[in-house]
């Protein structure tokens, strides 16, 4: 048994500086997510569009829908992005 007291568990200041050679970055991760975010994104899309053809029975709101859809989620992204707005 050490005569020293305990001492409260305190984790790391960098976590990143242990890793060999900087392996990971802030970008990096950054970069990673918003990849991650944008693939999310196209797949939730391309099954709503596909959803849209198949059960609207050919409804005349499809493209209206589709359209409002994708300029909606491009301004989200703009604004997410950049923190501006396009209009």
């Amino acid at each position: 048994m050490s005569n020293q007291p305990l001492q409260p568990f305190a984790p790391p200041v960098n976590i990143f500086g242990y890793l060999p050679n900087n392996v990971f970055s802030l970008g990096l991760l950054v970069e990673w997510f918003l990849f991650a975010v944008f693939a999310f994104w196209a797949i939730f899309t391309l099954i709503a569009i596909y959803h849209w053809f198949k059960y609207s029975h050919a409804s005349v709101v499809i493209f209206p829908a589709i359209g409002v859809h994708l300029v909606v989620s491009l301004l989200l992204a703009t604004y997410a992005l950049s923190g501006t707005i396009l209009f």
